[in-house]
């Protein structure tokens, strides 16, 4: 994690940082198998939520809401459901690819104030901004995330008895 500037941001950012260690954490020893076995009626994997947070959380609210990345924007129009991985997509690509967002969505935050305004709001997705400023984003990425990581956690127990954040 880089450091911000700005005191706010960087305190937002370690808070996020924590539920981003969390995500990871609570995955730390399944291997492919567990990570791509569903655990719940809907049929998500752990794999396939941490896929969603790359491309739909760390992507999306970072390179295209705050910045307005034309390229990521673009992207969207094309992406498959996220929450879905190939049989074929290793699992070391979709934990990397987590790991490349958070270092680019890092990189954007830092760069500025809590302040700053957003690039690119999707109205076709949420209609009116409901959101307005990188300190929105941030808090809304740390709830989103730190929802995600207790899911995990709960897939995590189902799928081997581990709690991640029992100690032994």
């Amino acid at each position: 994690m880089t450091t911000a500037p700005d005191p706010e941001v960087r305190t937002l950012l370690s808070f996020l940082a924590g539920q981003r260690r969390h995500v990871l954490g609570a995955l730390d020893g399944l291997d492919a198998e567990a990570l791509r076995r569903p655990v719940l009626p809907s049929g998500w994997s752990c794999l396939g939520l941490v896929q969603h947070l790359a491309l739909d959380v760390e992507r999306f609210w970072f390179r295209a809401v705050l910045t307005g990345d034309k390229d990521v924007i673009a992207a969207l129009d094309d992406a498959d459901d996220a929450w879905q991985v190939g049989p074929d997509v290793p699992v070391a690509d979709v934990l990397g690819r987590y790991r490349t967002e958070v270092d680019l969505a890092d990189a954007v935050v830092t760069a500025a104030a809590a302040d700053t305004p957003l690039a690119w709001w999707p109205r076709h997705l949420f209609g009116e901004p409901h959101l307005h400023t990188l300190r929105d984003i941030l808090l809304h990425v740390i709830t989103e995330t730190a929802c995600h990581a207790g899911h995990l956690d709960a897939a995590r127990e189902l799928i081997d008895g581990r709690q991640w954040m029992v100690l032994p």
